[in-house]
């Protein structure tokens, strides 16, 4: 079975940046379309960003556009999220999300995560 296992979440002040990284396995990475979701408490779980299977094609949230970046290495058989310019609005538990179609909502995903607590203090 496929496991994804996110690392790089961590405590970061206001302006600051963080890079998060996912590590997949169980199946040919580069089939799969993946993307970051986030949940802060109290909260629903919502789409961050997501990346097309050879990176050809990226999307965010309009709330992270132009500070978040989402990467991959399919060598690697890994996908990234850069965050930069982190807001106290951007705490949440991160989690890495897999799909083998198309991923714009969490009833897409097929795989996630274990999670990964980001805390952006003011």
């Amino acid at each position: 079975q496929v496991q994804l296992a996110e690392s790089g979440g961590g405590l970061v002040q206001a302006g600051g940046s963080l890079r998060l990284s996912c590590a997949a396995s169980g199946l040919i990475f580069s089939r799969l379309t993946m993307g970051w979701f986030r949940q802060a408490p109290g909260k629903e779980r919502e789409i961050v960003a997501a990346i097309t299977r050879y990176g050809g094609a990226t999307d965010y949230r309009d709330s992270v556009k132009g500070r978040f970046f989402i990467s991959r290495d399919n060598a690697k058989s890994t996908v990234y999220l850069q965050m930069n310019s982190l807001k106290p609005e951007d705490t949440a538990v991160y989690y890495c999300a897999a799909t083998q179609r198309g991923l714009t909502v969490s009833t897409d995903v097929d795989y996630w995560g274990q999670g990964t607590q980001v805390t952006v203090s003011s």
